[in-house]
């Protein structure tokens, strides 16, 4: 059995593909992971057959990963947690993260999504439920990062963010590996917010493929979905920059274009006229865009910031709106310059 480093033990709270693929990398780099799984079903999976054959099948896992539905265990004498949950239920697991030992412990949110209710994102939670120590010590990580990629060691990078340079350090150095590069950033405002932003983006996208449009038409859905990131971003405090890095346009050339993108794919049925609800009922994974959808088009709202594709992502899912109306009306908006 290989020797686990104990230096950096990490809980990873959140099992479902992309959570597991972390444990997976930080198992496979010699640090002991336990992992938190809401459904009892996963966490025995894991345990007795070394597989999470619910969320990620088909992908053995190493030795140093243990599962557990507890809480407490799951963060017992780690030195990093990293928080891998859809963001409507992120609320309700820092809640239940609180009641553990979190004293020391670098706070790793790997969550992409806004919450619906307050607009808040996985940041200002964290601020509301866990104690002021853990927000010194937060973080965000995000990215183009495919589980599926990354448990095959394609090389891949994301991006760390934090105010705090010493967590983003512990959190870079205990993360990385040969094939995981990842680079620290201090605008955890602007990478949080393009990680979300980009799921509904992707569901434009999706839309666009569904509909029989070419690349011409994904090239432009790209562009002008960054631009509204970049607009809406800068709008709350967000450095325009941070959208021309991996966590803006890189995430997002990922997500619009990539067959492993759930997002994308619900934006595909859509465009070929299957109902939000047939969708999403299927679907074992969250699609994050769905619900972000909602709460971007509010923040943009609040913010008095136009983002028309993500205004049309909204319609269609939340009020009906036909695919090909929504392309109609993008196409016939009012001509302006192309940087305003």
């Amino acid at each position: 059995m290989r020797r686990m480093n104990r230096q950096f033990p990490a809980a990873v709270i959140g099992a479902g593909a992309w959570g597991t693929a972390i444990a997976w990398s930080l198992a496979e780099n010699g640090v002991e992971t336990r992992i938190w799984a809401y459904e009892k079903e996963v966490a025995d999976s894991i345990n007795t057959s070394g597989e999470n054959r619910v969320f990620l099948p088909g992908v053995p896992l190493p030795g140093g990963i243990a599962a557990t539905t507890d809480m407490a265990e799951a963060v017992e004498g780690s030195r990093i947690v990293l928080i891998v949950v859809p963001s409507q239920f992120l609320r309700k697991t820092l809640r239940s993260l609180a009641t553990a030992e979190l004293e020391g412990k670098v706070i790793v949110s790997a969550t992409k999504g806004i919450e619906n209710d307050t607009l808040a994102m996985p940041v200002d939670m964290v601020a509301d439920t866990l104690p002021d120590e853990s927000l010194r010590m937060f973080c965000c990580l995000s990215g183009p990062t495919f589980a599926k990629e990354l448990v095959k060691k394609t090389p891949t990078a994301a991006t760390i963010a934090s105010g705090n340079p010493e967590a983003a350090r512990m959190a870079q150095q205990t993360l990385s590996a040969p094939y995981f590069r990842l680079y620290v950033h201090d605008d955890v405002t602007g990478v949080e917010l393009g990680g979300a932003v980009k799921n509904v983006i992707a569901i434009a996208a999706g839309i666009s493929d569904g509909l029989g449009f070419g690349n011409n038409t994904r090239a432009a859905l790209i562009t002008r979905g960054l631009s509204e990131m970049t607009r809406l971003g800068v709008a709350m405090g967000a450095k325009k920059e941070t959208f021309a890095g991996l966590s803006g346009v890189g995430d997002l050339v990922l997500t619009c274009a990539g067959d492993l993108s759930r997002n994308r794919t619900v934006g595909l049925r859509l465009g070929k006229g299957e109902r939000i609800d047939q969708i999403t009922s299927s679907m074992t994974a969250v699609a994050e865009g769905v619900a972000t959808s909602l709460s971007v088009h509010r923040l943009a709202q609040k913010h008095g910031v136009e983002t028309p594709i993500a205004s049309e992502v909204y319609k269609v899912i939340y009020e009906g709106k036909e695919p090909g109306r929504a392309v109609e009306d993008l196409m016939s908006r009012e001509l302006k310059t192309e940087f305003y």
